[in-house]
């Protein structure tokens, strides 16, 4: 793989100096802010669209589309964990150094990266989650994709991965997390159901407000009932 990358002519090569190219000319606040968005901006970004999601669709909905999507929401960072995790072995056998280290003139915006590059743990992680979310919910689900795409565009900008590494995390992040999808929501689902049921922990499945709305609902009902009496108590409760 790393003789691939050697040949300027290469096609992988051209791309990442025309866009590694970009934080030459860009001044130096911009080059920072750019390395901090792409080591770790990006990321906490899909942390909070994460969270995000899970807090809508706990609000909204029939109780048992809250459970399969929240149990879509879970899958989304056990299927990041576990694109990682395959990583490592597909890492250790491309062994393809960084392109700081086989190439000259590049502007490195992070320093200290000394393992391998091919595939980029952040574009694996970050697909990963997003269509993991977009499994759970196609809104949010694209606006994480749009996320990982920039965060796949800011690697090769600080000069740390080919475009090729970060396609690689793309298509792991988005194999894990599809292909593993139906076996992962079939023992979450039921997890969650049960969660839902939980006096203490159901709010982490479906919110106070929304459960409320049913149990009230049920209470009109038993309040407004004819068989509770003839002495007009439904009636009263009911104007009541």
């Amino acid at each position: 793989m790393a003789g691939l990358a050697s040949d300027g002519t290469n096609p992988d090569v051209s791309l990442l100096h025309d866009i590694n190219g970009l934080a030459k000319a860009a001044p130096g606040w911009l080059d920072r802010v750019m390395g901090f968005v792409g080591e770790y901006g990006i990321m906490l970004g899909l942390v909070l669209v994460t969270l995000w999601c899970w807090w809508s669709v706990r609000r909204r909905g029939a109780p048992e589309d809250s459970v399969s999507a929240v149990a879509g929401i879970v899958w989304a960072p056990l299927a990041a964990a576990l694109a990682v995790l395959v990583n490592i072995p597909i890492r250790g056998f491309v062994e393809r150094p960084r392109p700081f280290r086989d190439h000259d003139g590049l502007e490195v915006l992070v320093q200290g990266k000394t393992d391998y590059s091919f595939v980029s743990d952040h574009a694996t992680l970050a697909m990963a989650i997003a269509v993991g979310l977009f499994i759970a919910d196609k809104r949010f689900g694209l606006a994480a994709i749009v996320l990982a795409l920039a965060e796949g565009f800011c690697r090769v900008y600080m000069g740390v991965h080919y475009p090729t590494d970060v396609v690689g995390g793309f298509a792991l992040g988005t194999a894990v997390a599809l292909l593993l999808a139906p076996v992962a929501l079939a023992l979450l689902t039921p997890f969650t159901a049960t969660v839902a049921r939980s006096p203490r922990a159901g709010w982490l499945v479906r919110s106070r407000k929304a459960s409320g709305g049913a149990r009230s609902g049920h209470e009109t009902v038993e309040l407004t009932d004819p068989r509770r009496g003839a002495d007009g108590g439904g009636e009263r409760d009911l104007a009541a």
